[in-house]
This record gives C-alpha cells, sequence and structure tokens, in this order.
C-alpha cells in the first residue's frame, strides 16, 4: 500500500540543532519501570519505537546526581552509567533514528530513601507525598554543585550516544520548574521574585548544556506552560508566553505541555484527544524553533491540521506510541485501518507507579520485546498442525484468534452474544469509557482479513459442541460475572441479605436493567467500576450513595492519576460518598455499615443496592470439560486451556496479554524456570 499524499507533509525531516530528524514524529519522554533495573529490556523497547518510525525516541528522566534518586528510573550519576544508557542509543540509532534523553534533578519531589541525601528546593518545603522529610532551600553553592552536576551529565549523555539532551522543566518533578513557579520559588535573590530572575537557572542550564556537547547534540527543553492551578502556578498568559518571550531562541527544540502528571496525562475518561491544545496553541508565534507537543493523538488527519495550522512542528507521542510502536510507519505505509489506537485508560502508568515493568492494554508485547522476544508487528509462523477453537470473543478471546489467525493456525471464534467484545462491549457504553471500544475495533478490523478465522456470534458453547467442533485444541475465554453476595475484599465471606432486598450488580447496570432509588453503591473493588456506576446511576436521576471500605472511592486509581478528577466529578453529581464504611447487612429497605477502623455502625436508607465487590470466573464449560478426559481424546481434543478472566478476574490488559500469551506460546518448548529473558545482577568479586 502507499501512503496518503495529505499526510506527505508528517514524513518532512525538521533540524534540531545540529542533528536533523527524519519525520515529524517525536517520541517524548515517558517512564516504563524497567530502567536501570533492566537496562537491556529498556533499550530494545526503545529501539523498536524507532523501527516503527519514531524519529526521535527518548528516555524517561535520568537522574544526575545522588541528591535526585528514584528507585525505578535511570541515572547519569557518575560515569559507570554510560555503558547501560548506550544500549539504548545503539538500538535506536541502529534504526535510523536520534536518541534523546531527559536529564533530571526532582528538588523537592526526591525523597532520597536510599542515598539518604538530603532533599534540596528553591525555597524550604516538605517533600512531595506524605514522607516526613523536608527539602532545605539551596543556597548559591548549591546551585553551583547542580548547574556542574548537570554538565557532567550532559556531558556523559553526549559520551553515551545521544543526540538531543533535553533539560527538564516540563512538570513539578523538576528543579528547573520549581524555580520557574511562584508556588515553590520564594527566594528574595537574584533567582527569585521577578520572572526574568525566575528564570535564571533554566537560561543558565540551556547555555551550560550547549557550551558542555557542543555541535555534537542538539539542545532541547521540556516546559510547562500552564500547572492549571489558577495564580498559585504556573499560568500560560504568564510564565508561560513569559519565559518563551525571554529564551525562546535559546534551546534547538521547545517540547511544551502542562502540569503536573496527571494533567499531563489526562485519562480518556476526562478528556479528548488534543485537550492540552488551548494552551500550547500560541507557542511558535514566540519561538522560530522548532515545537513538539503531546495530545494522545492517533489520528493521522488531526496531525496534519496541527502541523498545516502552524500549533506544532513536530508530533509528540508517549503513550500513542506505547499502544503502537509502529503508529508513524503504518501512516507512511498506507496502512492506518492497522494503527492501535492508544485508549487512554493509563494502566501503562500504573504499571511505573507500582514499579512494575511497563503493559499496555492495546500492544501486549510492550516491555516482552527483549524478555520474551515480542515485536509488536512480528509473530512466528505456526509450527504445529493444530486447528484451535476459541470460545469467548471478549479481549482474550479476540487477541488469541488474531494472533493465531496471523501466525497461520486455522481458528474457530464462538461468542454465545451477537456482538464482539465481550466485557469491553459493555463497558465501553459506561460514562466517559467510551475511548475503551477501540479494544474491540482494532481486533474486529483484523479479524476481517485473516481469511482462517472464522467467527460465529451467537453461538454458546457446551462441551458436547466444544467435542464436535472437530479442533484438536481448545481456550476457553469466557470471562467474568461480578458477585452479587457481598465477597470481595473486606468480606471473605458473603453478607447478609434479607429476603426481598434489591440486590444488584455491574452486569445488571451494563445490561441495562432498571434500579430502584435511592442507590448505595458498595465499592470494594477500588478501581475505575465503583465509580462509573455511580455516574451512570446518577445520570438516571438517582440519589447516590457511595459507600466504600477505602479511604476515598476507586481508592486504585491514584496509579492510573485519576482518583481526585474521580472524587471531584462525584461530588459535583451529588453523590454522597461514606469512605472507610464496610456493608454489613442489607436489609429490605436500607443496609447497615460499619466504621473499618472503629466498628461503630449506621443504617443507610436505600432502595436499591449495586454491590461492586468481587468477580468470579465464569469456567463452567472449562470444568466440564476437563472432567471428562476420555471424551476429549476420543474428539481429537489435545489440549483445553482457560484465558483471560475465564482463569482469573484481572484488568482488560491481563487479559489481552494472556490471550496474546497463549498464541505466541502455542507448540512452544517452555523451560520450568521463568519463561522470559532476566538480567543478572553481577556480583562483586569481595564484599
Amino acid at each position: 500500500m502507499t501512503r496518503d499524499p495529505r499526510y506527505d507533509v508528517l514524513f518532512e525531516p525538521v533540524a534540531i540543532g545540529p542533528v536533523t530528524a527524519r519525520n515529524r514524529f517525536y517520541q517524548v519522554p515517558h517512564c516504563n519501570g524497567l530502567g536501570r533495573t533492566h537496562p537491556t529490556a529498556m533499550a530494545v523497547m526503545r529501539g523498536v519505537k524507532a523501527e516503527g518510525g519514531w524519529a526521535v525516541v527518548c528516555t524517561e528522566q535520568c537522574d544526575i546526581h545522588p541528591t535526585t534518586e528514584t528507585t525505578r528510573e535511570i541515572r547519569l550519576w557518575d560515569d559507570g552509567d554510560i555503558a547501560y544508557l548506550a544500549r539504548m542509543t545503539e538500538q535506536v540509532h541502529a534504526h535510523d533514528g536520534l536518541a534523546a534523553i531527559e536529564l533530571t534533578h526532582m528538588g523537592y519531589h526526591a525523597v532520597n530513601r536510599t542515598s539518604r541525601e538530603v532533599p534540596m528546593a528553591p525555597s524550604a518545603i516538605p517533600v512531595l507525598g506524605d514522607d516526613p522529610v523536608y527539602a532545605r532551600e539551596m543556597d548559591l553553592c548549591d546551585i553551583a554543585d547542580y548547574r556542574r552536576w548537570h554538565r557532567n551529565a550532559a556531558r556523559r549523555a553526549r559520551d553515551a550516544g545521544f543526540d538531543i539532551v533535553m533539560v527538564y522543566a516540563g512538570h513539578d518533578l523538576s528543579l528547573a520548574m520549581q524555580f520557574l513557579s511562584p508556588r515553590t520559588n520564594k527566594r528574595t535573590d537574584e533567582y527569585g521574585g521577578s520572572l526574568e530572575n525566575r528564570t535564571r537557572l533554566l537560561r543558565e542550564l540551556i547555555e551550560d548544556t550547549r557550551e558542555e556537547v557542543g555541535d555534537a547534540c542538539g539542545v532541547a527543553v521540556r516546559i510547562a506552560v500552564d500547572e492549571l492551578m489558577g495564580n498559585r502556578g504556573i499560568v500560560a498568559d504568564r510564565e508561560g508566553r513569559g519565559v518563551l518571550e525571554l529564551i525562546g531562541e535559546l534551546p534547538d527544540l521547545w517540547d511544551v505541555n502542562v502540569s503536573d502528571w496527571d494533567n499531563d496525562s489526562q485519562t480518556s475518561r476526562f478528556s479528548e484527544e488534543g485537550f492540552q491544545e488551548p494552551y500550547i496553541s500560541d507557542v511558535k508565534q514566540f519561538t522560530s524553533k522548532p515545537v513538539v507537543g503531546v495530545g494522545r493523538y492517533t489520528s493521522p488527519d488531526r496531525m496534519v491540521s496541527l502541523i498545516n495550522k502552524g500549533v506544532l512542528d513536530m508530533i509528540g507521542a508517549a503513550r500513542p506510541s506505547i499502544a503502537d510502536p509502529f503508529l508513524p510507519k503504518k501512516i507512511e505505509e498506507g496502512r492506518v485501518d492497522d494503527i492501535r489506537e492508544c485508549i487512554g485508560c493509563n494502566i501503562c502508568v500504573a504499571s511505573d507507579n507500582t514499579s512494575s515493568p511497563i503493559r499496555c492494554t492495546q500492544n501486549p508485547t510492550m516491555a516482552e520485546e527483549w524478555r520474551r522476544g515480542w515485536h509488536p508487528e512480528r509473530i512466528s509462523p505456526k509450527n504445529t498442525d493444530d486447528t484451535v477453537l476459541v470460545v469467548g470473543a471478549g479481549p482474550a478471546g479476540l487477541e488469541a484468534a488474531v494472533s493465531l489467525g496471523k501466525r497461520g493456525y486455522d481458528v474457530m471464534l464462538a461468542e454465545a452474544s451477537t456482538e464482539l467484545g465481550g466485557r469491553v462491549a459493555r463497558e465501553c457504553r459506561l460514562p466517559g469509557l467510551s475511548a475503551w471500544g477501540r479494544v474491540r475495533d482494532y481486533r474486529a478490523g483484523q479479524l476481517h482479513k485473516l481469511a482462517n478465522v472464522g467467527v460465529y456470534l451467537d453461538s454458546a458453547m457446551t462441551a458436547e459442541t466444544v467435542r464436535e467442533a472437530g479442533c484438536s485444541l481448545v481456550a476457553v475465554a469466557t470471562g467474568a460475572s461480578w458477585r452479587r453476595d457481598g465477597t470481595g475484599r473486606h468480606h471473605s465471606d458473603p453478607i447478609g441479605i434479607a429476603e426481598g432486598a434489591a440486590v444488584f450488580t455491574p452486569d445488571d447496570i451494563m445490561s441495562g436493567q432498571k434500579v430502584p432509588g435511592p442507590v448505595v453503591v458498595y465499592d470494594d473493588d477500588h478501581y475505575y467500576m465503583g465509580g462509573v456506576v455511580a455516574e451512570q446511576l446518577v445520570s438516571k436521576g438517582h440519589e447516590v450513595i457511595l459507600v466504600t471500605p477505602a479511604a476515598q472511592p476507586s481508592s486504585w486509581t491514584v496509579y492510573t492519576l485519576e482518583l481526585g478528577r474521580i472524587q471531584k466529578r462525584l461530588l459535583e453529581a451529588g453523590v454522597t460518598i461514606v469512605a472507610s464504611h464496610a456493608i454489613t447487612q442489607i436489609e429490605k429497605d436500607a443496609v447497615q455499615v460499619a466504621c473499618v477502623h472503629t466498628g461503630r455502625d449506621r443504617t443507610i436508607a436505600a432502595a436499591g443496592i449495586v454491590l461492586v465487590t468481587a468477580r468470579t470466573s465464569d469456567d463452567a464449560l472449562y470444568n466440564d470439560l476437563c472432567k471428562d478426559a476420555p471424551a476429549l481424546e476420543a474428539a481429537g481434543i489435545r489440549r483445553v486451556v482457560r484465558i483471560g478472566d475465564a482463569e482469573a478476574p484481572g484488568t482488560i490488559a491481563a487479559a489481552v496479554w494472556s490471550g496474546h500469551r497463549f498464541a505466541r506460546e502455542l507448540g512452544e518448548r517452555l523451560p520450568d524456570g521463568p519463561t522470559y529473558r532476566l538480567e543478572r545482577v553481577e556480583i562483586p568479586e569481595s564484599v
């Protein structure tokens, strides 16, 4: 296929100081949970991005000194860190990409639990979070030290082969931005007060970096033009524009965004594609240098519009590049329909926040490129003569059928309902989750291209019909259902439910059952479901009381950066939140709840109760098949497996990964130990 000429502008080269990007696609910095702990996995993951057409591929934040310490990111503390970072630049250069690095000092964000160094900040301030630690105010000697550390890191970055060295002022995670913000900079010397003074350190860092790297590297600045907190912080019309007016021509490229991370990486539940444009649309008025910005862009038409309107020179992406590392190449090759569009769920962010290797709902190969040898666009051909029946066309079943089909296996995909998608098809109709339907849509589109995969809707399967299908392998992907007895995280046994009580589950809500009000939603799941069910019921005109044993509703979403927005939306919708309480008894017209700390109980009137507690696997078909081994053998079925939620309920990302793993490992001889490659820690000769 050939590229649509409308998209030609996206493949024009862009000069970034002394280096040139081969097109306008720029993978901005993003965390990945690999870093220095898994440096080869990190390097290969970044290299795959370059292979997929990203002209610039950037690291995550790179700590420059022991006074700024994270446990999971990369660092350039001394020359000993150069070698493992050179692995990344080699991988990126092998595919004609430019490698960029984001040099970082986190200031008062750095608790320094391992190094035990005292944190530093423009002004004395408690460190972010709940640690009983304070950052001291930097004196002029500290500032001179910081500049020297930054210069040393820039030199090491150049020696590691990086083509672009970035000065980081893009989030509150960076000292440079903390100096810019009136919220964190209360100084009265030459580094505080006026905007020119607060910009002084950023100017010096840019000049130092350019002097250190010379003509070997481009010098970029990542800067937040607005903190979205009004006059307390950085404001686009004040600092955002003012800094650019002062130093707009100083670096070779501007990477602009909003701060902090939970604003910059808003989920699709709370923002649309291009949500940052109101804040960055006029940046190019203040500089002649290339400008890159982000907005969870997946539409090439939207990208072209941004270039043609003069908003951006390069299309930045973090999450879209995770969902599809080959997004640029697919546009270039005229395969736009093959793009795995980011759904904006932030499961990638949650991975980093839980110190886990990055994962993605749309792209199950993310972080597995080196560990398991999984390439996002290539899969080995089949190596057995098996035919495969996949029962259930939810996220696990769809992914298994698509991946098996691409391997060349003959596949039958049987779905009991009249539509594809399983839980995704139901959940994407809930408030704010429409983009999640992309999980189904991408895979449905791929199925249409696979003549060796037959899709059978409205085809509920029994053990007998499975045996009659004539396939040698069976993957049971029948999903899971929400429990209606109250068993969950807080209660390990069913709770008391009076006869006649109107008890519902999220499955009932998604199937359109009418719920009498007022309604108590009991959130003992702690991810998104309790909050969206409450929203759904409010939209139907109900009075809603959300009860949760956690300190806040949807508490796990702190990892997806949504917790504050969920709480705000519920409160603004009029939902009454009763936190730190568990339901102990459900009556016909009320619920009994007790404080999880004191045990004190109270009664809440409710005509309807929705239990969002736990899910249980729908594995009856699997059990029926396995209990009759002779019948399986007689039918020529050599193996039956469960995948996705049918094996154990989890996230949609986990279900997709499970289906992909089944397809990848079919016919492979697996070791008894780890099924993925480990990066071994070197043991010193002496202690």
